[in-house]
């Protein structure tokens, strides 16, 4: 149960409204986060920009003259980030509570959105052709294969798609001002890591390399401004994985209680603790599910406007000037590849890490010349792409297809 006793004004539609007092008493309002339903009863004062076109345009030094970034932030130009252990019912919740604040639902970074080119031809289909060592792998093998010697760059390649579309939600957020919630996230994804390295899954050569990679992008991004955990405590999560039927967990050798147990309390003890500095969190006990729209209410509540210098929280989001929006717009809309190389640590140390250049050469030539890949996106005739000589230039960037993970 989310609740038990709660006073609500959200009919009234007053509930997207904070008291505040001044040192003078004098009472003033803040807004915050407001449902869907309040925004379209509340008469429109002011008419924002459209959403720029992120995914198929620059934004230049030039453009920042003619189309502020900040002209199209509202209540709801935020990033909320919804977490939980496996089987909690995140993505069913997220999908809601994104419905009922008119924001952006991205669902969890999976490596189907990797393995799926622009064409939708799976990559995945190619492994006969391919050693074993150099073939795909997903989190379904995996959870059939935690000792696989290439776990390790699973949860690398975990990491580094999931940090792709974090990079893509900043780049939404401030393109179009609309928010953005989020299943999990990259900030959130070293406690797999460290359920994987108690179960020695993962070397601790690994274990470090992945820290490495991690430090090395996290200066350039900008944390969310909530976090809503649904907490499930382990017994339950064994029983959700149960009714949920899906073969490769309910068979999987992972999902032991004790590699659950190590992730709820990494989520716990150490991201919470640590994103609660900087982000809202409000935390749930979903062992039955809860109300979206109770939560809707609570976010209503929380004032995403304090901030003062020795306050850690929303500090990231305090920009005094129209240019440092605009120089942060233009690195995450242009400036993605960039970010998404600081990632690419050496690993020559690493065993468990390298592919042997037989492999590797053998696994590029053939992703290069697999359906849809031979050339850039849009020039490739054999895949229905026409009007050749009308085209001036390849997309400028890769953003992360809206897909689900596959599950059979």
């Amino acid at each position: 149960m989310t609740s038990l006793f709660r006073v609500t004004l959200r009919n009234s539609g007053i509930s997207n409204f904070l008291f505040q007092f001044s040192g003078n008493n004098e009472m003033k309002f803040t807004r915050t986060i407001t449902s869907k339903l309040v925004k379209e009863a509340r008469p429109q004062t002011e008419s924002k920009p459209k959403p720029w076109p992120y995914k198929e345009k620059k934004y230049n030094y030039f453009h920042q003259f003619i189309d502020r970034t900040s002209s199209r932030f509202d209540d709801n130009s935020k990033i909320i980030v919804v977490e939980g252990p496996v089987a909690a019912g995140k993505s069913k919740f997220a999908k809601q509570l994104a419905d009922d604040l008119d924001m952006y639902y991205l669902p969890e970074a999976n490596l189907d959105m990797y393995y799926f080119n622009d064409y939708g031809f799976d990559l995945r289909t190619l492994d006969d052709q391919l050693p074993e060592n150099a073939r795909s792998f997903d989190v379904n093998n995996f959870l059939m294969n935690p000792r696989s010697i290439q776990s390790a760059s699973f949860q690398m390649n975990q990491y580094y798609i999931k940090l792709s579309q974090y990079v893509d939600a900043l780049a939404h957020v401030l393109s179009t001002g609309q928010g953005v919630v989020l299943d999990r996230c990259c900030y959130s994804d070293f406690v797999f890591l460290e359920a994987m390295y108690s179960q020695g899954y993962v070397s601790k050569a690994a274990h470090k390399k992945y820290y490495d990679m991690r430090n090395e992008t996290f200066g350039h991004l900008l944390r969310p401004h909530l976090i809503i955990y649904l907490d499930v405590p382990v017994p339950k999560v064994q029983e959700n994985i149960q009714k949920r039927a899906l073969s490769y967990e309910v068979k999987s050798p992972a999902l032991t209680k004790e590699y659950l147990t190590e992730m709820e309390k990494h989520y716990k003890q150490n991201y919470l603790k640590e994103m609660s500095k900087h982000s809202a969190l409000l935390i749930y006990d979903w062992s039955d599910g809860g109300d979206p729209e109770v939560v809707v209410e609570d976010i209503e509540r929380v004032d995403f406007n304090r901030h003062d210098n020795q306050d850690l929280k929303f500090k990231d989001w305090v920009q005094h000037l129209e240019e440092d929006w605009a120089y942060l717009r233009r690195k995450y809309c242009n400036e993605k590849n960039y970010i998404l190389t600081l990632s690419q640590v050496t690993v020559f140390d690493v065993p468990e890490l390298l592919l042997g250049p037989e492999e590797a050469h053998e696994r590029h030539e053939l992703y290069n010349n697999a359906p849809g890949n031979e050339f850039e996106y849009g020039y490739n005739a054999k895949m229905g792409d026409k009007n050749f000589l009308f085209k001036m230039s390849a997309k400028y960037r890769d953003t992360l297809p809206l897909r689900e993970r596959r599950q059979y």
